[in-house]
C-alpha cells in the first residue's frame, strides 16, 4: 500500500521549525566554547551531530541549506587560514566536502524517517477511524441512526462538510449540498460506483461521489469536496470508501435482519392462523355434534319425551353452547394477544369488582361447586383491561374446577406484595405431572397433564391464553405447588406509579 501524502494527513500538526534553529544556535555556541580544547576532526564531529538533530525539526530544503551555510561558516571560524574562506586543498579540503556531505545524507535520512512516521500515524489514525466506526455499527440497534458518525468521520478526513444520501422507501439526507451535488449523490447511488477526480468517471467535478456499498449494490452515498485536497490521493479515497463501504454493509445487514424478522412474523403468523382453524375445527365437533343431537331429540320426540328429559336436553345446549363460546373467546384472544403493537383499553379498575364479575359467572355455571374468595382491604386501583383481566381469572378458575377435582373448592386470593398485586387461583387437586409442567402455559398442548384423568375437551389455549394476558399487563403468570397438594396459579401485575385512591374491600 502506498504511503499517505503528507500533505493529505488529517487532523496533523505542522512540526515546529524553531526546536531546530535552537539546535543549531546551542551548537554554534558549543563550537565557540570548545574551539580552544578540541581540535578540528572533533569540532566537525559536533557540527555534524548539530546538523542530525536540527533534521528532526527542520524541511529537507531548509536543512540542506543550513548544512551549507554551518559549512562555511565552520570554515570561515575554524579552519586555517582562520577569517578566511580559503581552503588548503591537502589539508582540509576533503574534512570540509564530508562533512556538507554526511550533514546533507542524514539530513535526507531524517527527513524519509519523519515522512514515514507521519505516514505510519496517519495509517494508525485511520485504523482506529475503522475500528471506531465498526464498533458503533457492530452494537447499533438501528443503522441509519449511525449515519451522522460517518460523516462526522469524512468531515474529520477532509476537512470540509460532508453530504449524505441514504437508499430506502424514506430516503433521509443529511448534511447540505446544491442540486447538482444531490444530482451526482442519486447517481453513485444509483449506479454504485464512486465518481470524481482519479475515479475515471466524471473527472471534471470537483468533489468525490462515494456510494455507500453493500454486497448486492449501494444503499447510500457521500459528498466529499475537495477544496484542500489534492484530487489524487488515492490513499485517502480509499480510506473514505472504506468508511462508506463499512455504512453499506450495515445498512445491508439491517435490512437483512429487518426482512428476516418479517418474515418470522409472518410465517408465525401463519403457524397461528392454521392451528387456530385446526384446534376450532377440532374441538367444535364435539359441543356442535352434541347440540345437534339434544336440539333434533327435542325437535323430533318433544311430545314423548318427559319433562324432566326435555329439561336436560335443553340444559345440555346450554351447557355445550357456553363451551363453544369459551373456546372462541379463548382462540380469538389468544390470536389479539399474539399480534406485534397491541394496544390494551386500559382504564382504572377495582380487583374486587373484577373478583365478583368471575364469581357470578362461575356460580352461574357451577351452581353446586363451592368457590371462595379474598381480596385484601385497600388495594389500589389497576391500571387494566378489566376485560382481558376477567378473561384470566374465569379461564384459572374454569380450569381449577374442572381437573382440582370434584369434591374439592377452589380459591381465589388478591393480595399486595412489595409493589405488585398477587392474584391466585388454587386448589385441592392431584396436581399436574412433572414432564408436564414446563408445557403447561404452552398453546395447544393437550395430554395426560393431570395425575388422575387425560385433559378434557377444549382447544388447550386457556393457560397460553392467561399468560398472554398477565404479559401484556406488565406481570407473569406461574404455577406453584400448594403444600398438602394441588396447584396456585398465580398472577402478579404491578401497581402503576400514579397516585390513585385504594378501594375497601367488602367485608
Amino acid at each position: 500500500m502506498t504511503p499517505p501524502s503528507p500533505k493529505s494527513t488529517e487532523n496533523a500538526t505542522p512540526s515546529p521549525r524553531w526546536p531546530g534553529a535552537l539546535v543549531w544556535a546551542l551548537a554554534a555556541l558549543a563550537l565557540l566554547a570548545l574551539q580552544p580544547v578540541l581540535d578540528l576532526a572533533n569540532l566537525a564531529l559536533l557540527l555534524v551531530l548539530a546538523a542530525a538533530l536540527a533534521a528532526l525539526w527542520l524541511p529537507p530544503s531548509v536543512s540542506m541549506a543550513t548544512c551549507a551555510v554551518a559549512v562555511l561558516g565552520f570554515n570561515f571560524l575554524f579552519v586555517p587560514p582562520l577569517r578566511t574562506f580559503t581552503v588548503d586543498l591537502h589539508q582540509h579540503a576533503l574534512l570540509l566536502v564530508t562533512m556538507l556531505s554526511v550533514s546533507w545524507m542524514v539530513a535526507l535520512l531524517m527527513a524519509r524517517q519523519r515522512r514515514l512516521a507521519e505516514a505510519e500515524r496517519v495509517l494508525a489514525q485511520r485504523a482506529r477511524q475503522l475500528q471506531a466506526l465498526g464498533e458503533r455499527l457492530r452494537d447499533a440497534d438501528d443503522a441509519r441512526a449511525q449515519a451522522p458518525a460517518l460523516r462526522d468521520a469524512l468531515t474529520a478526513l477532509v476537512h470540509r462538510p460532508v453530504a449524505l444520501l441514504l437508499a430506502g422507501d424514506d430516503a433521509a439526507r443529511l448534511g447540505e449540498a446544491s442540486s447538482e451535488g444531490w444530482e451526482g449523490l442519486a447517481t453513485s447511488l444509483r449506479q454504485g460506483q464512486a465518481l470524481g477526480p482519479g475515479t475515471g468517471r466524471h473527472e471534471e467535478q470537483s468533489a468525490w461521489y462515494l456510494p455507500l456499498r453493500g454486497r448486492s449494490g449501494g444503499l447510500g452515498a457521500a459528498l466529499l469536496p475537495l477544496d484542500a485536497l489534492p484530487a489524487a490521493d488515492a490513499a485517502l479515497r480509499a480510506h473514505a470508501q472504506a468508511l462508506c463501504d463499512q455504512m453499506g454493509l450495515a445498512l445491508e445487514r439491517a435490512a437483512t435482519i429487518e426482512a428476516a424478522h418479517a418474515a418470522r412474523e409472518e410465517a408465525a403468523a401463519q403457524r397461528l392462523r392454521n392451528t387456530l382453524l385446526a384446534a376450532i375445527s377440532h374441538d367444535y365437533r364435539t359441543p356442535l355434534a352434541t347440540i345437534l343431537g339434544a336440539a333434533s331429540a327435542l325437535h323430533d320426540q318433544a311430545d314423548r319425551l318427559a319433562p324432566e328429559q326435555r329439561q336436560r336436553l335443553a340444559a345440555t345446549i346450554i351447557d355445550e353452547a357456553g363451551q363453544l363460546g369459551r373456546i372462541t373467546d379463548n382462540t380469538l384472544q389468544l390470536a389479539r394477544l399474539d399480534q406485534p403493537g397491541l394496544a390494551l383499553h386500559l382504564d382504572w379498575e377495582s380487583a374486587e369488582e373484577i373478583v365478583g364479575t368471575v364469581l357470578r359467572r362461575t356460580r352461574q355455571r357451577h351452581p353446586a361447586r363451592q368457590i371462595k374468595a379474598s381480596v385484601q382491604s385497600g388495594l389500589p386501583l389497576l391500571r387494566c383491561d378489566a376485560v382481558l383481566l376477567v378473561q384470566l381469572l374465569d379461564n384459572l378458575v374454569d380450569n381449577a374446577l374442572k381437573h382440582g377435582g370434584e369434591s374439592t373448592g377452589v380459591e381465589i386470593d388478591v393480595t399486595l406484595e412489595a409493589a405488585q398485586v398477587r392474584m391466585a387461583v388454587r386448589d385441592r387437586g392431584p396436581g399436574i405431572q412433572a414432564a408436564w409442567r414446563d408445557r403447561v402455559f404452552d398453546a395447544f398442548q393437550r395430554g395426560e397433564a393431570l395425575a388422575h384423568e387425560p385433559l378434557r375437551r377444549g382447544a388447550g389455549v386457556g393457560l397460553a391464553l392467561c399468560r398472554l394476558i398477565a404479559r401484556a399487563h406488565g406481570g407473569e403468570l406461574v404455577l406453584r405447588d400448594r403444600e398438602g397438594g394441588g396447584c396456585s396459579f398465580e398472577c402478579t401485575l404491578p401497581v402503576a406509579p400514579a397516585q390513585v385512591p385504594a378501594v375497601e374491600a367488602a367485608p
